[in-house]
């Protein structure tokens, strides 16, 4: 026993155990968090409940658990004798939506309060674009002229929102097409005039020009209203009557109505299709509801492009630094001052970068742009305020330490012969460097941004600060010149979790959404890290006198 102690086998018999339990611990996490997110997206059927005072309960079932009798003798409840003698009572937590009409998203009740559920096949999920889901029968169609028919409901309403696809269609051409182009158009006549009043050369030619250009403008985008007007009075004229569980008649509007299916008449393919649909309508779509609702498009894009931003930017500034440590700078106390601050860098709290990056980025070299650059659009800040430029600095100046460390190590691997049979030859300190060096050291470098893929796209306190927003108003990137406005604020997926986690409105409606805007973050930063992995097992097998990194 003591030659197998003392031949060091248990510590690695332990080492090996502690890491397979980490890595079967984050394993049964990401589980966790994909089953809840993914089945978020799954067509849950819609029960009937009959209450003992013998109303209608018509909803989902969200939860369910089991309250020990204790409990709910504490609360004077009365219960039958034999739910008393099992001492657990199921109490049944059930979504009946339409928000509207009553006044909570879910009810709790006892299930000793409730007769057997049944599932009525008649029974329909709206998807609404304003106040959530609605559970109901329909039982008719209303027609731009006024008729109501009940005989072909489906038809009609399948007929109705294809009508209403177009037309949304073409309201989002003309808003795009039209009134963004006529007020960017009218803006930058804005601008020009200011700018020409603050120099000095503002004269009247220039007046009478601007104020028939503005009239111009001003009748462009009174049409254009006109016309938006004129296509949304064709969905609102329309709707789906439908009947609640109270037994009361509601009108749906088409010009709310985004989809419809009815849960209790899929079968197991159907229900797959309809899971694809909605978990495509989540990656696809803006959000909705004070983002409770809807897809999360924005914060996927926003999250995307920062951390591609972030990595442009810190990836030269990272190998420069290590090169110059490594290859150029002597061993003295300056250049160990300068190692030990980097080190020390890489443990500082990531909302001290926040506070660095709003202070310095934002507010001193934001401002200065703002002043030096953008003077006519003044009071109004452009780059004076937190944004998609200042939020990748920021993130860049946050990995920063990763990247020179990690370039540093493998720089260190590269043997000193490679360098001096490159310079033997005839090359250049400089062509050694960056024919020779830099090649060889790639693998080490991709690493380096690996690791800091990893910790930027997971950050969210500072962001908060410099850019990230609860909901943009449009995205980063557009057909306005010059195409990506690194001014704007974005939507991020982290900061998005953190929003419907905990500020939404309705947090217990949005909870199934957090475990699905997780598992998109999660694969987001995992397909960012795979796709960096792979160029560095490609740069490994092209260099391969660096072995293993």
């Amino acid at each position: 026993m003591f030659k197998w102690l003392k031949s060091g086998s248990p510590w690695i018999w332990l080492t090996g155990g502690a890491v397979s339990v980490s890595l079967l611990s984050v394993l049964g996490l990401l589980l966790l968090i994909g089953w809840k997110g993914l089945s978020y997206f799954w067509p849950a059927p819609l029960y009937q409940w009959q209450t003992q005072q013998g109303d209608i309960l018509v909803g989902q079932i969200y939860s369910q658990e089991y309250v020990p009798i204790n409990h709910l003798r504490e609360m004077d409840i009365d219960l039958p004798q034999d739910v008393i003698e099992k001492g657990l009572v199921n109490r049944i937590s059930i979504k009946v939506a339409n928000r509207d009409l009553y006044s909570a998203d879910f009810v709790s009740l006892l299930e000793v309060d409730l007769n057997p559920p049944t599932q009525p096949e008649d029974w329909a999920v709206i998807e609404r674009a304003r106040g959530g889901d609605f559970y109901g029968q329909p039982i008719g169609y209303l027609h731009p002229d006024g008729r109501v028919s009940d005989d072909n409901i489906v038809a009609d309403y399948r007929a109705g929102i294809a009508f209403a696809d177009v037309v949304r269609d073409e309201i989002e051409n003309l808003i795009e097409r039209d009134v963004r182009v006529i007020n960017a158009q009218a803006e930058r006549l804005r601008l020009v005039k200011r700018k020409r009043s603050l120099n000095g050369t503002l004269n009247d030619e220039f007046i009478t020009f601007y104020q028939q250009k503005s009239d111009q403008y001003a009748q462009a985008l009174a049409a254009a209203e006109a016309e938006l007007d004129n296509l949304r009075s064709q969905l609102v004229n329309q709707g789906l009557l439908v009947k609640e569980m109270t037994g009361k008649t509601v009108t749906i509007p088409l010009s709310d109505i985004l989809d419809l299916w009815y849960p209790n008449q899929l079968n197991l393919g159907q229900k797959l299709t309809r899971w694809a649909q909605q978990a495509w309508k989540f990656l696809s779509d803006d959000p909705r509801e004070s983002n409770s609702e809807g897809g999360v498009f924005p914060a996927m894009f926003g999250t995307v492009l920062l951390v591609l931003i972030m990595s442009v930017i810190v990836m030269p500034l990272g190998v420069i630094a290590a090169i110059y440590l490594h290859e150029y700078a002597k061993n003295n106390a300056f250049t160990r001052l300068i190692r030990v601050a980097v080190i020390n860098l890489a443990g500082v709290p990531s909302i001290v970068y926040g506070v660095f990056g709003l202070g310095f980025f934002v507010y001193t070299l934001g401002g200065s742009i703002d002043a030096l650059f953008y003077e006519e659009r003044l009071p109004t800040p452009t780059f004076g305020t937190p944004g998609l430029l200042w939020s990748a600095l920021t993130l860049a100046v946050l990995t920063l330490p990763v990247v020179i460390v990690a370039t540093e190590e493998g720089l260190t691997r590269i043997p000193s012969s490679v360098r001096h049979g490159s310079l033997a030859l005839g090359a250049t300190q400089f062509e050694t460097m960056w024919r020779i060096v830099l090649p060889m050291a790639s693998p080490a470098i991709i690493t380096g941004l690996i690791l800091a893929v990893a910790r930027a796209a997971g950050e969210v306190a500072p962001l908060m600060l410099v850019g990230a927003v609860k909901l943009a108003s449009s995205l980063p990137v557009d057909s306005q010149f010059p195409f990506l406005h690194l001014e704007r604020k974005f939507m991020h997926l982290g900061f998005h979790i953190y929003d419907v986690g905990f500020q939404t409105t309705n947090i217990e409606s949005a909870r199934p959404l957090v475990y699905a805007t997780s598992f998109l973050l999660v694969t987001v930063i995992v397909g960012l890290n795979l796709t960096a992995i792979s160029i560095r097992n490609n740069l490994r097998e092209k260099y391969r006198t660096l072995g293993q990194d």
